[in-house]
């Protein structure tokens, strides 16, 4: 039975500085969600994968692209995480994650990765997370500039919990 569950949150190369839409702070982003991966397998928490694929028109993450895999660093930590592939910034909309946090028994979700204000709040604030006690890693997230990550994690402070990776 999993009590937390991790969830890394578009990890994707298109993010990165070689990608097609880099963002804010990302060399220290991955090592924190580095640290929480490693911290959730010592710990036998649960880790979840999750990959937004847009469209063969969209800006980014296209289909069947380097750009939109998930960080090589990210996968060798987490070989064997499933991956949940999106199409919408909730991670849970038109999704099996629900039904994957069901198997696994899951009261927390642990909340890290990309796009702070966008798929890191929507999945946060879902109606599907309601069940579930939120928990932001807000050292291991980021977006467009540090003002923005700061706006989101404030906005999310009155319905989320928030730490940093180190107190998990």
């Amino acid at each position: 039975m999993a009590d937390q569950v991790l969830l890394v949150i578009d990890p994707q190369n298109d993010y990165f500085p070689e990608g097609k839409y880099p963002l804010w702070n990302t060399g220290p982003v991955l090592e924190k969600m580095k640290q929480a991966i490693r911290t959730a397998n010592e710990k036998l928490i649960p880790v979840i994968l999750v990959r937004h694929e847009g469209t063969e028109n969209s800006p980014f993450f296209n289909p069947e692209t380097v750009g939109s895999e998930i960080h090589p660093e990210i996968q060798k930590l987490a070989p064997s995480a499933p991956v949940i592939t999106k199409h919408f910034a909730d991670s849970f909309e038109q999704t099996h994650l629900a039904t994957l946090l069901s198997e696994l028994k899951a009261s927390e979700l642990l909340l890290c990765g990309m796009m702070t204000q966008n798929c890191i709040t929507h999945t946060a604030l879902s109606k599907m997370a309601e069940p579930y006690q939120v928990t932001v890693l807000k050292n291991a997230c980021t977006t467009a500039d540090a003002m923005i990550h700061g706006i989101a994690i404030n906005a999310l402070s009155v319905r989320t919990r928030l730490i940093e990776v180190e107190q998990i």
